[in-house]
């Protein structure tokens, strides 16, 4: 019998590249997205789809009435700058979300949860670089703390009621289907102006770091978490510094462009630098494609999509 997912978020960037995988390996996915960010065109047309807020109470019906085996909750408020914003707006969505979803899943008898969080935001300014899962979380947004509230729910349904979960904590993401006009996703950011030949803006002196990891590699261990019921918190990233300066010069060899950028004020609460220690996922025989290759195949989808 096929196995059954829900995936929230489902319509989003990374979630809908999640789906195609389980979609592929043969099982049964209902997405859930409100669409706020997300895009209907991105979900897979074997896929059900439902529109739904994860705040709203029905979702308890819609897991109960699905039954899945593992709910892969992707549905967040992904702005860290917006949540410096408007912090109440995001605990609401990323905090009372998360707890609706797994208030959910403990009336339906659904134990088993696979979680996306977030690498840089939750360890915060640290002198552990690459930092390890061991790392203590500081978090220094409204959103990193978000995020760390949810491990800890996770956590406590996890000791008191049961729940066999495996915790994402994710590097800077890119990739095909990455929003260009959203404030995350600096490579979107880049290539779509380069494409239209305006000038990208680079926050600060552009020496700030990120570990940048591949869409298609973070599905991939989405889907190796879910068959193997690989439990606990991975880091998922590269093991690789790269600064901002470094990834916009990569881009535009690329490219082939010589537009340069404009140097602009930093960003009040971005970190310095930011990069994951990967000996655990390396363990479980994951592996990742470089920089350099994951950035042509996302230059060449934004030359065919944008």
């Amino acid at each position: 019998m096929a196995k059954r997912v829900i995936v929230t978020g489902g319509a989003g960037f990374i979630g809908s590249h999640v789906v195609d995988l389980y979609i592929e390996s043969g099982w049964e996915v209902l997405v859930i997205d409100d669409l706020s960010t997300g895009r209907i065109e991105n979900v897979n047309k074997k896929a059900d789809f439902l529109k739904i807020d994860i705040r709203d109470k029905k979702i308890f019906e819609v897991i109960k009435k699905f039954a899945p085996d593992i709910v892969n909750h992707h549905a967040a408020q992904i702005n860290l700058r917006k949540s410096v914003d408007d912090p109440l707006y995001d605990a609401e969505v990323n905090i009372v979300g998360t707890v609706n979803i797994l208030e959910g899943m403990k009336q339906a008898g659904v134990s088993r949860i696979i979680f996306a969080s977030t690498g840089g935001a939750i360890y915060g300014e640290t002198d552990l670089i690459p930092t390890p899962e061991t790392a203590v979380p500081s978090p220094l947004s409204p959103y990193g703390i978000a995020k760390r509230a949810c491990e800890l729910y996770i956590d406590y349904y996890s000791k008191v009621w049961g729940f066999r979960a495996t915790t994402l904590r994710y590097g800077n993401v890119y990739g095909p289907r990455q929003d260009p006009y959203g404030e995350a996703g600096v490579i979107a950011i880049f290539i779509s102006k380069i494409l239209r030949g305006e000038r990208p803006v680079i926050f600060g002196d552009g020496n700030q770091t990120r570990d940048y990891v591949f869409v298609k590699d973070v599905a991939i261990f989405n889907m190796m978490a879910s068959e193997r019921e690989l439990l606990g918190i991975y880091n998922v990233g590269t093991g690789t510094e790269t600064s901002v300066n470094t990834l916009f010069s990569l881009i535009s060899k690329s490219m082939e462009a010589s537009i340069s950028p404009v140097y602009d004020s930093p960003r009040p609460g971005e970190l310095r630098r930011s990069c994951l220690k990967i000996d655990k996922i390396k363990s479980t025989g994951w592996t990742f494609i470089p920089l350099e290759e994951g950035l042509k195949r996302t230059i060449e989808w934004f030359r065919l999509n944008l």
